[in-house]
C-alpha cells in the first residue's frame, strides 16, 4: 500500500483539566511522531501490511528522527529531505475526548508530483492508495495530492482518502474539495468534516449525500461509533468499543488503517469497521498518536 501526506512531530499536551487562557494548566507533555499519513502507515505496519510512506521532511534533525522512527515501525519511507525547511511541527492540547491543535505545516506543504512518481515507481506492486486530505487542503501540497490519485486511477489502484479536518476544509469549501475526490473508492470523514461537506447532523444521511462523490464513505463518529454508506446501497453502523480515554490524537488514523487493512482484503463492512474500531480504541487508550510497540 502506498499512504501520501504528513510527517508531523507532536508536542502532545494531556491537560489535567480545561485549558486556563491566559494562566498555567498542569499536563503532561511528550514529544512523539506524528502527522495524519506517518500515523496511519504505522499503524498499518504494525498490522503486518508493507507499506510505503510518501511524504517530505525538513533536512533538519527532527526530520531524520522522524523518518528512523517510520523506518523502524516497518514503514518504507520514501520522504524527500527539503533544504531550508523545517519538518513539520504540531502542538496538541488533549482533554478527555478532545483535542486541540496549533499547526506549522513546515516541510509538508514542499511535496511534489514527482516525489509522488518516485515512490510509485518503486513500489510497483501496491494495488492501492491512501492519501492524507493535509496534502489536498495545503495549496502547496496539493498538485501533488491531486496527482496521486490521478496516477493511482491510471494504474488501476484503488483509492481512499481522508478528509483530514473541518476547519481547512471550511477554508477551501465543500465544492472545491468534492470535485477533488470525486470517484474515490473510500472516503473517511469524522463527524464536523461530514457536517462541513454535506451539512446536517444525522451521519447515514451526511454519508448518503456522500457517495455522490465517493464510491463508499465512513463517517467517523468518535464515542458514538461509525457508520459505513455505499452506493449499493449498504448501510451499517456499529457502536464504539468503551475504553478508558487517555489521548485521542491519532484515532482517526489508526482507524483508517484497520478499516483499509479489513476492507482490501475482503472483509463484508460489518467486520471491516469492527477492526476500525479495535484499533481506534488502542490508539485513545494511550499517550500520541503512533502503535506504542
Amino acid at each position: 500500500m502506498i499512504v501520501v501526506g504528513d510527517v508531523i512531530t507532536d508536542v502532545v499536551a494531556v491537560l489535567t483539566g480545561p485549558l486556563a487562557t491566559g494562566s498555567d494548566t498542569a499536563a503532561a507533555i511528550q514529544f512523539t511522531g506524528g502527522g495524519q499519513a506517518a500515523n496511519t502507515a504505522s499503524w498499518l505496519a504494525a498490522q503486518g501490511v508493507p507499506v510505503t510512506l510518501v511524504a517530505a521532511v525538513g533536512d533538519d534533525t527532527a526530520g531524520r528522527d522522524r523518518v528512523a522512527e517510520l523506518t523502524t515501525a516497518g514503514v518504507d519511507c520514501v520522504v524527500a529531505r527539503i533544504p531550508g525547511c523545517a519538518t513539520g511541527t504540531v502542538i496538541v492540547l488533549a482533554v478527555g475526548d478532545e483535542r486541540t491543535m496549533v499547526t506549522e505545516r513546515g516541510a509538508n506543504v514542499r511535496l511534489t508530483p514527482e516525489h509522488v512518481d518516485t515512490a510509485l515507481a518503486a513500489a510497483e506492486d501496491a494495488t492501492h492508495l491512501h492519501l492524507s486530505g493535509y496534502a489536498l487542503l495545503d495549496a502547496g501540497s496539493r498538485p501533488a495530492g491531486l496527482h496521486a490519485l490521478k496516477v493511482a486511477r491510471q494504474r488501476g489502484m484503488t483509492t481512499s482518502v481522508d478528509a483530514a479536518s473541518a476547519a481547512p476544509l471550511r477554508a477551501v469549501g465543500a465544492a472545491a474539495f468534492l470535485s477533488w475526490i470525486r470517484e474515490v473508492d473510500l472516503l473517511l470523514v469524522n463527524t464536523d468534516e461530514a457536517a462541513v461537506l454535506a451539512g446536517g447532523l444525522d451521519p447515514v444521511a451526511q454519508a448518503r449525500a456522500l457517495v455522490a462523490s465517493a464510491r463508499r464513505v465512513v463517517v467517523k463518529q468518535g464515542a458514538a461509533g461509525a457508520t459505513w454508506v455505499d452506493r449499493k446501497p449498504t448501510i451499517v453502523t456499529i457502536p464504539a468499543r468503551r475504553v478508558a480515554v487517555v489521548d485521542v490524537t491519532g484515532a482517526g488514523d489508526a482507524f483508517a488503517a484497520g478499516l483499509l487493512t479489513g476492507w482490501l482484503a475482503g472483509a463484508a463492512p460489518h467486520a471491516a469497521l469492527e477492526r476500525a474500531t479495535r484499533l481506534g480504541a488502542a490508539a485513545v487508550s494511550q499517550v500520541g498518536a503512533r502503535p506504542s510497540g
